[in-house]
């Protein structure tokens, strides 16, 4: 039986904001590089939602980090160490999934406008993307076996 605090959901708190605003920025691209092609009457390239929804996996992350602090079920003691190590790693999922959001705008507009380089785009989300799974496995790591 799980009762200790965990993290309180920072982890999943602080990675969701960022998903959020990277999606966001993400998704403002893509719609502008969609207004552009209906306006030269081109097609709307569809996988720019790729890029729009590259952002969201942190959320996910952050939702299995914390459940792994809440699974130690540390004691009492050890609630504020759990909220520091979920809110750090949780806001640096974030920052991870803002700057995935900022590369993806750019990757839209680039493939909107030239129809090429689709790969090269994709592998410099999973790049950033890869900062995330770091920092959710080895904040995993340091979390204390009770």
């Amino acid at each position: 039986m799980i009762e200790g605090l965990g993290d309180m959901g920072f982890s999943l708190a602080f990675a969701a904001i960022g998903s959020a605003l990277g999606t966001g920025v993400a998704g403002m691209a893509a719609i502008g590089a969609w207004k552009k092609a209906f306006a030269a009457n081109k097609v709307a390239p569809f996988i720019l939602i790729a890029f729009v929804g590259a952002p969201l996996s942190q959320t996910i992350y952050g939702m299995i980090l914390g459940g792994s602090i809440r699974a130690a079920n540390l004691p009492s003691s050890m609630y504020v160490y759990q909220m520091i190590l979920g809110a750090v790693a949780g806001l640096a999922m974030g920052v991870s999934a803002f700057y995935q959001g900022k590369a993806g705008a750019r990757a839209a507009d680039a493939l909107a406008e030239t129809g090429k380089g689709f790969g090269n785009y994709i592998m410099v989300l999973g790049v950033i993307e890869t900062v995330a799974l770091f920092v959710m496995v080895f904040a995993g790591m340091a979390i204390p076996k009770g």
